[in-house]
This record gives structure tokens, C-alpha cells and sequence, in this order.
């Protein structure tokens, strides 16, 4: 049960609501899981020979449903942390990530944000993977922050992206348009290459970073 450094949040200290909605939703996913037609795409064997570094997996907010099914399939046993907002939904997301033995580092850009790039900080130095959501809580949709370009540039953690496709989905009326997979759906996981950010870069460079970043994360140029 990886979880640590000194567990950053502790279950038992969420709300009675949100550890009820969040123990429904895991065991939707669970449930659901099970029906789904699962295809990992990992060209680069990421997840059959893992890297001794950590990683920061980036995924985008509405295509969170598949991310726990993927990791306990494909990364098990990696140690690590999600970065949750400070809002009720991000304790939801702290019940999700302690479902799969991950910590919830609480924070966003708009609340606490300083506080949870230290804390991000502090796990990939320790080693351990973290996961962030770059276009959440709130979007633009499909729009990467300079957030995680960040945090790689200042740590020796490298940038997972992680693009998923569902073959039939229903689309919610949120800011993400949030995307559920229909049961016996296929799902396609796409763990592309590796990303490194160099520590030494210009503003112009930075931001020609995060452009790539976006790009392969928008393959079909997907945006708001």
C-alpha cells in the first residue's frame, strides 16, 4: 500500500458525504470496468518496464473515469499522489485516489495553489509518480496550464501523457462536457513517450514546451 510521504490526507479526515459519493463512484468504475473492451496503446513500454524516475501523469478532466481502471491494470504498485482542488469535488477525488493506494495533494490554481506545488514538489523529489489534471478544476477544457511544465522544469520528473478514447460515451452538461463510458464500450488508453522538460529554458522556450505538451495531448487539435 505505497501511499506516504507521511500520507498527506488522510481519508477519515473528508467529510461523511464526500467518502459515500466518492466510495459509489469508485465502485461504479469498478463495476463498469469489468464490462469494458480495455486496449492499452504504450509504445514506448512505459508500463512494462517502468522508469526508475518518477513520472507526472497528465490526463484530461473529463476523461478521468477510465484513469483508476487504467493504473490498476497498467501501474500498480507505483507510489504517488493526484493533485485535488480544494473544493468538495476535490475531496471526491481524494476518496478516489486513497481507492487505488494514492495521496491527494489538496490545491488548485486558483485555491491554495502554492501550497500544492510544494507539496507535488515534495513527492517527485522523494521519487514517487504524481498525477495532475492540467486543464481542471474549472478549464478551459482541453487547455494545458503552465502548472505541470513547471513542476517537471523544477524536479526530475518527466511529463506522462495519457490520452483516452471511448468507442460510446454519454456527454454531461458540465464545463468539461464529462465523458461516461457506456457499459461494454471499448476503451483506448494511449500512454505516449515520455516528456522532458529542461530546467535552463527562456519564457519563449517555456512556452513552446507547453504548446507541445498540449498538442500531443490534442492529437486532433481539440480544443474549447
Amino acid at each position: 500500500m505505497p501511499i506516504t510521504p507521511e500520507d498527506e490526507i488522510s481519508v477519515q479526515d473528508l467529510s461523511p458525504k464526500s467518502r459515500r459519493i466518492g466510495g459509489a463512484i469508485y465502485a461504479l468504475m469498478v463495476v463498469l470496468g469489468w464490462t469494458f473492451r480495455w486496449r492499452f496503446h504504450d509504445p514506448g513500454k512505459i508500463t512494462e518496464n517502468p522508469p526508475d524516475h518518477p513520472m507526472i501523469w497528465i490526463f484530461w478532466h473529463n476523461r478521468i473515469f477510465a484513469v483508476p481502471g487504467s493504473r490498476t491494470r497498467r501501474a500498480k504498485g507505483r507510489g504517488g499522489a493526484i493533485l485535488s482542488s480544494a473544493s468538495r469535488d476535490g475531496e471526491i477525488i481524494a476518496v478516489l485516489a486513497a481507492k487505488i493506494d494514492c495521496a491527494a495533494v489538496r490545491g488548485s490554481t486558483s485555491r491554495r495553489g502554492v501550497k500544492a506545488l510544494f507539496g507535488l514538489l515534495d513527492w517527485v523529489r522523494r521519487g514517487y509518480d504524481v498525477a495532475v489534471v492540467p486543464d481542471g478544476p474549472r478549464g478551459p477544457r482541453y487547455r494545458l496550464g503552465p502548472g505541470v511544465i513547471k513542476l517537471a522544469q523544477l524536479t526530475e520528473g518527466r511529463i506522462l501523457p495519457i490520452r483516452v478514447e471511448y468507442g460510446s460515451y454519454w456527454s454531461f452538461k458540465s464545463w468539461d462536457q464529462f465523458r461516461l463510458p457506456k457499459p461494454f464500450t471499448t476503451v483506448d488508453v494511449y500512454f505516449e513517450p515520455l516528456i522532458d522538460v529542461p530546467e535552463d529554458l527562456s519564457e519563449e522556450a517555456f512556452e513552446e514546451k507547453r504548446k507541445q505538451v498540449e498538442l500531443v495531448m490534442n492529437p486532433n487539435h481539440e480544443t474549447d
